[in-house]
């Protein structure tokens, strides 16, 4: 059982270290942490250390669509889950289909959301498959395929995504946590989920991380995140790194570097088809 690392209390909230997440603390954390701090210092230091290191990292390289073999775009709204076999495909592969088959193994494509539907509930009964919980979490929160809207069924299945390992879930449930829909609001799990994301590549959940930072005065670390985002091709993120330009806050040199790889990882998913495809919609 959890016990604040203090006064040794298990009763109550206990709230983890921000820096460090080793110990808790109880609902009088302000005197435990102080009272505590000279025998945890040495030991939180180091581990805060370690989580920036894994933190501010370069995220990993994004996967490669199966059929045009480019990097995948970044927007959720420009991928598509098969339902039949779980593979992720860029939309402009999706609106280049000449036949109603999946490219990737050839199953009819469905009739309906019923049977769209349908196929995503075997997947996970049969597979437990991650993609196809976090697709029907977005169902149930959004009321879309002909679900109701249903925030704690969404969040149990983000949770169970989140889980297997899946990204996009973690920035989900974060966002379940930081609005308090189908879970009860808590600041501190939703930024643990959009950390984990943001490691994963989800620059949306990295972007969050950085406008949090700059809500909490940590100017420095918030521009970390911005950067790192804004290189993966995220236009918000790139936005505040200009206003920090502009501020005097960052340097010419690095904004410029930022600039260019913003515009790198941007080429770096385009296509024809996927224009096409954006155009469509």
């Amino acid at each position: 059982m959890d016990s604040c690392a203090a006064c040794g209390k298990t009763n109550g909230r206990l709230k983890a270290c921000a820096a460090c997440k080793l110990v808790k603390y109880c609902c009088n954390a302000n005197y435990c942490q102080i009272a505590h701090w000279s025998e945890h210092k040495t030991a939180c230091r180091k581990k805060a250390r370690e989580l920036d290191l894994k933190l501010f990292a370069d995220p990993p390289a994004r996967e490669d669509c199966p059929i045009c073999i480019l990097p995948m775009p970044s927007g959720s709204e420009e991928y598509t889950l098969m339902s039949c076999c779980g593979k992720i495909i860029c939309n402009g592969c999706v609106h280049s289909l000449t036949r109603d088959v999946c490219p990737c193994c050839n199953t009819p494509t469905p009739r309906d959301t019923e049977e769209t539907n349908q196929r995503l509930f075997e997947r996970i009964e049969k597979f437990n498959d991650a993609n196809a919980m976090n697709q029907l979490g977005c169902f149930y929160k959004l009321g879309m395929n002909g679900f109701s809207i249903d925030y704690s069924k969404a969040a149990e299945l983000f949770r169970n995504a989140s889980e297997l390992g899946s990204a996009v879930a973690h920035y989900n449930l974060g966002n379940s946590y930081l609005l308090g829909k189908g879970v009860k609001k808590d600041t501190e799990k939703a930024f643990h989920h959009y950390q984990i994301a943001a490691m994963m590549g989800v620059e949306t959940a990295r972007y969050n991380l950085g406008v949090e930072e700059t809500n909490n005065g940590n100017y420095d670390r918030a521009m970390k995140h911005f950067m790192i985002s804004a290189k993966c091709s995220h236009d918000d993120s790139l936005q505040k790194v200009k206003e920090g330009f502009m501020r005097g806050k960052v340097l010419k040199t690095v904004f410029e570097m930022t600039l260019r790889a913003h515009k790198a990882s941007q080429d770096e998913v385009k296509s024809d088809q996927r224009d096409r495809a954006k155009s469509r919609t």
